[in-house]
């Protein structure tokens, strides 16, 4: 289906010029893409995991548009600290002493959880999935060319960048520093220029306290700051400009401003061309969180027998630039919309032949859709419009497997394959029977809308049994 356009119709939203743009790759016909990945000391939540399923969606719509793609995903397994400006425990640290396990084995355990949890909703893995650790020798160089280019300064922990020097400092969440260092929520350090200055460098502690994770400098024992990898690998795999560099909103304020700061004070040219950010989930129109109790995770779904596949359904039916309230109902109605998108793919014919202009007239829908940033919920709609149209069940199952390249939800490999209502279904169908035999007309008219809200028509046969077709 992949069709290179040049990138004269792809419009996408860059948050740096807070514009909706033509999307241009710096070479032709690929796109280097770069998302900041799970910082690997705890699960990772449902909020995670939207931003993971947002940049699953645009990179499919990069491939399905005929772009050759290069995805690089980073993995923080040190550097990153628990407390605001750049103090605080690092975390995979502090959760190594808390489950009486080393720093590695924790980093080694969640990031494998999280790359399962990202399997289950269907999300292709990228090209390169760096580490942190192991690009140590990278974050050194960098840091190193900082310094020898006069925008960093050595404070009482570490080696910071001083974003006094960097005019910019600020252009991508759009606050001048003045504005940035007003709202900073942490109190200015005597030896610290800046409140909006960040470590590039932390040293060790000198007071005996023996980390697990450090590493030789040229400015004594110590380990990177959170920042700075995602310069270092991000360049070393995409080079600088890459296209597009993807994420949550809540990074943009300090993660990514830094990235900025640190990777274009050297170079002078941007570090991505394109800055793409998803909105916040919400729970129940509350932020999410531990102290809140509701940081949920995709164990927490599945414990509740919810399918992987519903959450990633509940997160396309939302542009990725809207916010996201998680409710349990409303998982449980994505379920049920997954669940009927199921049936009906079951019900096309998997094989046949096309009316080849039948097809195109709903792709072109379906691309345009697509080419207007993302929008996943306008997508769905074409695809509900035409399973529901009377249109030649063979141009549907053609536009199913072609529009499923994109939504990843796994219904095209469901095609033409027989299939048999759920057993809950089957057991509404079955108490239908026994309270139509008590004459109870109000319990079995009740029963019927129930097994049609779960996407089942039920017929009552002769014999006094019945049968189930999707509706």
């Amino acid at each position: 289906m992949g069709r290179y356009h040049g990138g004269t119709m792809l419009r996408i939203w860059n948050t740096r010029h807070r514009a909706l743009e033509e999307f241009a790759s710096v070479t032709p016909g690929k796109v280097g893409l770069y998302n900041c990945g799970p910082t690997v000391y705890n699960p990772v939540t449902i909020g995670n995991l939207r931003a993971y399923t947002f940049v699953d969606v645009l990179k499919r719509t990069l491939q399905v548009l005929g772009y050759e793609v290069r995805h690089v995903m980073n993995i923080t397994d040190v550097g990153h600290l628990v407390g605001d400006g750049d103090v605080g425990e690092d975390k995979m640290e502090r959760e190594a002493k808390r489950q009486g396990q080393t720093a590695w084995d924790i980093a080694r355990m969640y990031e494998a959880r999280a790359l399962a949890d990202e399997a289950r909703l269907n999300i292709l893995p990228p090209d390169v999935l760096p580490r942190a650790t192991e690009h140590v020798a990278e974050q050194i160089a960098l840091v190193q060319a900082l310094e020898a280019a006069g925008f960093t300064y050595r404070a009482a922990d570490g080696i910071y960048f001083d974003t006094a020097k960097f005019p910019a400092y600020g252009s991508l969440s759009g606050q001048k520093l003045e504005e940035k260092a007003e709202g900073a929520r942490v109190a200015i350090r005597e030896d610290k220029r800046n409140p909006t200055d960040f470590a590039l460098w932390k040293f060790s502690p000198t007071d005996g306290t023996k980390r697990q994770m450090e590493w030789e400098s040229p400015w004594g024992i110590g380990f990177p700051g959170w920042h700075i990898e995602c310069s270092a690998m991000s360049v070393k795999y995409l080079g600088q400009p890459f296209d597009i560099h993807a994420g949550g909103m809540d990074l943009i304020p300090v993660h990514h401003e830094n990235e900025i700061a640190q990777s274009e004070a050297i170079q002078g040219t941007p570090l991505a061309r394109y800055w793409m950010h998803n909105e916040f989930l919400t729970v129940d129109g509350r932020r999410m969180g531990k102290s809140e109790g509701n940081a949920y995770t995709l164990d927490d779904l599945m414990a509740r027998g919810h399918d992987p596949l519903a959450f990633r359904y509940l997160c396309l039916n939302a542009h990725y630039r809207s916010k996201l309230n998680f409710t349990w109902e409303g998982v449980a109605g994505a379920e049920s919309a997954l669940q009927h998108l199921r049936q009906l793919a079951r019900a096309l014919p998997s094989s046949g032949e096309p009316n080849p202009e039948a097809v195109s007239a709903w792709r072109t829908r379906f691309i345009q859709a697509l080419e207007d940033d993302v929008n996943t919920p306008a997508v769905l709609a074409v695809v509900w419009e035409c399973l529901k149209s009377e249109a030649d069940p063979v141009v549907k199952a053609a536009l199913l497997r072609e529009m499923d390249q994109v939504l990843g939800l796994g219904v095209a490999e469901l095609i033409g394959v027989p299939f048999g209502a759920p057993a809950e279904v089957v057991a509404l169908a079955e108490e239908r029977v026994v309270v139509r035999q008590a004459k109870d007309w109000a319990a079995s008219d009740r029963l019927r809308d129930a097994i049609a809200e779960k996407g089942w028509k039920v017929e009552d046969r002769k014999d006094g049994g019945f049968s189930l077709t999707p509706m």
